[in-house]
């Protein structure tokens, strides 16, 4: 008969009154603890466990099996082997004092037990893997939450079975252990949608997991790789997580939200770029916006899958309001951060992506500009932070700068000119030049320079495609020192585009001070020898139709006569 000499007092919750002899044959940790109390006086003695894995219930299971091993017999289970595991390495269990070799030790049927979890049914490894989360750190230094992740990729990796199917069960251990281990032999339980064979019927039995433990179980999924026929499907892992997302971040506190997110990020984060949805992302950052102190790392990862998609982005996705305190409305430094990490992902290097983003930060430019708080470092950090191949024409540019400069009309001529120096005034067309030249809003030297590259576009024209000008009409020389509009047309002989052949000369109403008269004169000058050379390209073109007028009635062919100046 069993004697009853010692209390232990399992975290304050309970106290259970033992044989010490027994319990100290199987627990070096209790064992130790009698050793140290054996000199007080206090009949029975006590002994306290605090932070026991599994508290009161594990403690009493620990103890019968201990109580069944005297007798001959104890059972670990699939429902209770990762609480066994996690005790057992608690209480220092892993050799018997005085017991047979035969008899093996608690942690070993326990390990064994671990081994063949992915022979468990589904339900008992999700279990498994519920348990662990509530047994940690010890599930991890045990070893046991990694084994329930495994197994639960394992099975995650081929179709649920049928209906009504037994699933399968693995009972094993040595007759003569002194534990007897047994798997649970139910058939599974779960709640698997009918004849669903989709690689997505896993989603509602792990929505119920902790933020820690599916970022865990992603991971996994995205590690196991390969390409073969277990291979997880990065697009399936993306799914998950923002279904994990869309059902438990309603209703949640802050402090939830905030390791929701985080883990779902940092698991996309593993993910290919196209796995990843752009609109998802967005929706993402819309929830994390509100929330304080989010992991630096966690933001940075957003900021740089957001940036990888900036392709698929709209205007709308873009318009995130900027933190409380800042006065802005938009948070134009989270865009600026998108565009670098688009940048660096090596979008330069592929035109179509760089123009689609061109476009997108055009329309962004545009929607800030009338932003009285915007001030002119970031307008201008932001108009000049693509490289030049992202955009083909100006004039959507330089509209928006026309809107800032309209709001915020305190801007002197110098912070203007460092605005002006993101338009590249030969990308502009005719129409903007010339509302450019007649704008009061931009800065004389502006309208200058904008003057000469189409100038210089015109010069550029003429001399390398001649043949293409057709004559135009005189027009008399202008007054000395009026204000004027001088306009130059050809049509192309060709079904071209609307401003084919056409180039707009504008170089009066401008308010030109004294030192400027010098450049006036300049563009006075430049713009008569445009017209002697359009008067040359006439001529030449009219004695090549009638060169070809002749080599065509005539029967063989002869070589044109070389031109001469």
């Amino acid at each position: 008969m069993s004697r009853v000499d010692l209390e232990v007092d399992v975290n304050g919750e309970e106290l259970f009154v033992v044989d010490k002899d027994i319990l100290s044959r199987f627990c070096g940790r209790i064992r130790s603890l009698v050793v140290a109390g054996a000199g007080s006086a206090r009949r029975p003695q006590r002994v306290a466990l605090h932070g026991f894995p599994g508290g009161a219930e594990a403690f009493e299971l620990v103890a019968r099996l201990c109580y069944a091993a005297g007798g001959g017999g104890g059972t670990v289970t699939a429902a209770n082997a990762c609480v066994l595991r996690c005790a057992s390495e608690f209480l220092d269990m892993a050799t018997a004092a005085d017991a047979p070799e035969a008899a093996p030790s608690l942690v070993r049927l326990t390990e064994k037990a671990l081994e063949e979890m992915p022979q468990w049914p589904w339900h008992a490894v999700v279990d498994a893997v519920k348990q662990c989360q509530r047994l940690l750190p010890l599930a991890d230094t045990t070893g046991a939450f990694d084994a329930a992740v495994a197994a639960l990729v394992s099975h995650m990796a081929v179709p649920p079975p049928p209906a009504g199917d037994a699933t399968p069960t693995t009972t094993s251990s040595p007759e003569s252990s002194a534990f007897r281990f047994s798997c649970d032999t139910k058939s599974s339980s779960l709640s698997l949608r009918g004849s669903c064979i989709s690689r997505t019927w896993w989603f509602e039995d792990l929505v119920v997991l902790s933020p820690g433990t599916v970022e865990r179980v992603a991971a996994a999924l995205v590690a196991r790789g390969g390409g073969g026929a277990g291979a997880a499907d990065h697009g399936v892992v993306a799914r998950f997580l923002f279904y994990y997302l869309k059902c438990r971040i309603a209703g949640a506190g802050a402090e939830d939200k905030k390791a929701m997110l985080e883990a779902a990020v940092a698991a996309m984060s593993r993910l290919d770029r196209s796995a990843v949805s752009g609109k998802g992302l967005f929706g993402i950052l819309r929830i994390a916006a509100p929330l304080k102190q989010l992991a630096g790392a966690c933001q940075e990862r957003l900021v740089v899958m957001i940036g990888r998609k900036l392709d698929h982005a709209t205007l709308d996705n873009l318009l995130v309001t900027a933190p409380a305190g800042t006065g802005s409305l938009y948070d134009v430094g989270l865009v600026l951060r998108f565009v670098g990490a688009f940048l660096r992902g090596g979008a330069a290097g592929e035109p179509a992506r760089l123009k689609k983003v061109g476009r997108l930060v055009d329309l962004y430019l545009a929607e800030v500009a009338p932003d009285p708080s915007l001030r002119p470092a970031k307008f201008l950090e932001l108009a000049t932070a693509l490289p030049a191949p992202a955009r083909d024409c100006h004039d959507a540019l330089y509209r928006a700068i026309d809107v800032y400069f309209q709001v915020h009309g305190r801007l002197t001529d110098e912070e203007k000119m460092k605005i002006c120096r993101g338009l590249s005034y030969e990308k502009l067309s005719p129409e903007c030049c010339k509302h450019l030249a007649r704008n009061g809003g931009f800065p004389t030297r502006a309208a200058v320079q904008a003057l000469a590259s189409q100038h210089t576009v015109l010069k550029s024209l003429v001399l390398r495609d001649p043949a293409q000008l057709k004559p135009v009409a005189p027009s008399p020389p202008p007054s000395t020192g009026a204000k004027r509009r001088e306009t130059c047309r050809h049509d192309d002989g060709d079904a071209g585009g609307e401003n084919d052949g056409q180039v707009i000369l504008y170089a009066g109403r401008l308010d030109l001070t004294l030192e400027n008269q010098n450049l006036r004169s300049l563009l006075d000058g430049m713009h008569w020898r445009v017209i002697e050379l359009e008067k040359v390209c006439s001529r030449m073109k009219t004695q090549m139709t009638k060169m070809k007028a002749r080599r065509g009635a005539g029967r063989t062919a002869r070589s044109l006569p070389r031109m001469c100046s």
